[in-house]
């Protein structure tokens, strides 16, 4: 009978001890998982800020590409505009060029064609819809075909066009400034026909 007795008391002793055993590793293997779950999540949010970075940093090189693409003329627009005080942030917006083989401005003529009035339709209807205080620098150029006075003169007048047509369309002559270059900022070649082409023509430099 004592026999009896002391053996289910070691049988109970061996069962709780397998139990607690059972519950202990049940609650190892709990935290386990508690832990693997929150190292995922640290390592998620990880992730996210090297993904956010790495945007950051490829924004900051478009950027930093786009204003290595800034031509010469564009730069010195946006230097002059600050100089006036004519900006409200001192920023380069875009640039558009309208060039002679593309527009189809006459042999030592000003006026506008009608692909360069469409053209300007377009470029006056994008300003307007941005409806930002923005300033415009009209630059006219030529090829390298006559004097210098006389190529200046010539870019002016085809500027001054390009001015009083886009005013007729509703942009306000006090956010616009007219320049000649003349030949003096070749673009292409003057040397071929294409290039002189290129050459000739009215860049709208758009300022913030």
């Amino acid at each position: 009978m004592m026999k009896a007795r002391a053996l289910t008391a070691v049988l109970a002793v061996a069962l709780a001890v397998a139990a607690t055993g059972c519950a202990t590793k049940k609650y190892v293997q709990q935290e386990t998982g508690t832990v693997n779950s929150r190292v995922d999540q640290v390592q998620g949010q990880v992730e996210q800020a090297q993904t956010k970075l790495n945007e950051h940093d490829q924004k900051i090189a478009a950027t930093d590409q786009r204003v290595g693409e800034i031509s010469k003329t564009a730069q010195e627009a946006l230097q002059r505009a600050q100089e006036a005080g004519k900006l409200a942030e001192g920023k380069f917006l875009y640039e558009t060029v309208l060039t002679d083989d593309k527009v189809k401005f006459g042999f030592n003529k000003s006026l506008l064609s009608t692909e360069a009035k469409s053209a300007l339709d377009e470029f006056a209807d994008k300003v307007k819809a941005d409806n930002k205080p923005v300033f415009i620098e009209v630059q006219g150029h030529t090829d390298n075909v006559g004097s210098a006075h006389y190529n200046e003169e010539l870019g002016q007048a085809r500027a001054d066009a390009v001015r009083r047509y886009l005013n007729t369309k509703g942009v306000p002559l006090h956010r616009m400034n007219v320049i000649s270059y003349g030949k003096t900022a070749p673009i292409a070649d003057n040397k071929t026909r294409q290039g002189r082409a290129q050459n000739r023509r009215v860049a709208l430099v758009v300022l913030l």
